[in-house]
């Protein structure tokens, strides 16, 4: 049995992990859904804004595939083409790392009309709730953001060419590749360099640690940080308030005269 509504397909951002860091445009995508397909890094309190839309989990995280991609593609079809407003759900933004541009593509083929609502992402909101500025004058004019994991499942190559940058480099999906990206920045000369590494970040569950490159594996396995986690590198991870604990300080360094004013 079909229903009345028009076949839609939205893609919605749900942010880094906090519900409140949650938009407006969101809750209002939500209120108009039939159906939601939510994923593994959505906080369940966003339910709340479809009481009475169908919720199905699909989520995917490493080694754990509840769904296949090509599963969720058929599903937000099917969904579209017998309920009318699928609202995709994603965690940060669907358009970083997300997949969502095949899922448009997908519902599109179809005849599917499709939209679009921007999320905050964790590569820049998890720093920032840690206290980490990605960008400083005089210290880090650029960022790069780097999945660690390729869908080759190798570490990407951009890593080795971030390395060798002044920038501060962000690195999603990169846990299981620690080894080779510590390899890259000491092989760049850069194994004194300040990195943190951000757990389950903007949320209650939130865990961190910080470290030099050189430092950094025996840190991660000391505060048995893992997964969902994002590794942050360079000379802006020493201006947090919370680079402490053995670890000489911005206002050391500035006195060293690594740091400019």
């Amino acid at each position: 049995m079909k229903y009345m509504n028009e076949p839609k397909l939205t893609l919605v951002g749900a942010g880094p992990g906090d519900p409140e860091l949650f938009t407006v445009k969101g809750v209002k995508a939500l209120q108009k859904a039939d159906v939601v397909l939510y994923d593994a890094l959505v906080d369940s309190e966003l339910l709340k804004y479809a009481p009475l839309a169908r919720k199905v989990f699909v989520g995917k995280r490493k080694g754990i595939h509840h769904k296949t991609q090509d599963e969720i593609n058929e599903m937000i079809v099917k969904y579209a083409l017998n309920y009318g407003n699928v609202v995709r759900l994603k965690g940060g933004d669907p358009f970083i790392f997300g997949r969502g541009n095949e899922e448009i593509e997908y519902a599109a083929s179809f005849g599917i009309s499709t939209d679009v609502v921007s999320g905050i992402s964790s590569c820049t909101a998890v720093p920032t709730c840690a206290g980490i500025s990605l960008t400083h004058r005089n210290i880090a004019q650029s960022f790069w953001v780097i999945t660690g994991t390729t869908s080759e499942n190798k570490l990407s190559n951009d890593v080795q060419l971030a390395a060798k940058s002044t920038a501060t480099v962000v690195i999603l999906m990169g846990m299981g590749k620690m080894e080779e990206i510590v390899s890259c920045f000491v092989h760049a000369g850069k194994g004194d360099l300040p990195v943190a590494v951000v757990q389950n970040g903007t949320t209650s569950d939130e865990k961190w640690g910080m470290a030099t490159i050189k430092t950094l594996q025996k840190m991660v396995f000391k505060k048995q940080l893992g997964n969902p986690a994002i590794i942050i590198i360079g000379e802006v991870v020493a201006l947090s308030s919370k680079w402490k604990d053995g670890i000489f300080s911005y206002f050391e360094k500035q006195k060293s005269g690594l740091v400019e004013i």
